[in-house]
């Protein structure tokens, strides 16, 4: 059902690998908005990768700059914005995303994504010795503050894009119609 008109904006939020940009491209279609993502964003502004950023300025600097582009992206009307994992890290981007649209959780296990990112060599927090250790830390510090954010949490592991697609937009169908 392409092309449904939903208002508002939507935030997908979640750990690397959980879908946000391809389930959010796709939720842009559907619904006739116009997707962005935060780290695509930031990549264009600076003109180089996420990984050199880190490199240059460490999580600090990147995580100063990811606040200012969501805060800006949450300004615009009608689109669905995938953030960075670690977006929900700090307060302020919590309330920015809360305040100006409905945002949805893509959950999955750290095994599933450890599956979906294992050969990504563009995720600099898995450059360790053990990313599946590494994912299973993140998911125990990031799962708590997603729920505490989210309007609608959906669980991605073993679902088509296709099949998050649909759910999704029966859940926001159902969101819209009690609001």
């Amino acid at each position: 059902m392409p092309g449904m008109k939903m208002p508002g904006n939507f935030y997908l939020v979640g750990l690397m690998g959980a879908g946000k940009t391809t389930v959010g491209r796709a939720l842009a279609r559907a619904t006739g908005k116009t997707f962005y993502d935060s780290d695509h964003e930031i990549e264009e502004r600076t003109g180089v990768k996420i990984p050199i950023i880190f490199e240059i300025e460490g999580e600090a600097g990147f995580r100063l700059r990811e606040k200012e582009t969501i805060a800006e992206l949450c300004t615009k009307q009608d689109i669905v914005l995938g953030t960075g994992g670690g977006a929900i890290l700090d307060p302020a981007n919590r309330a920015e995303l809360r305040k100006h649209g409905f945002v949805i959780y893509l959950n999955a296990s750290p095994e599933e994504l450890y599956q979906r990112t294992a050969h990504d060599k563009n995720r600099p927090l898995l450059q360790t010795a053990d990313p599946l250790q590494r994912l299973r830390e993140l998911h125990a510090i990031r799962d708590p503050l997603y729920r505490a954010t989210a309007d609608l949490i959906v669980d991605t592991s073993k679902q088509s894009v296709q099949g998050m697609l649909s759910l999704l937009l029966k859940e926001l169908e159902h969101a819209h119609r009690k609001s």
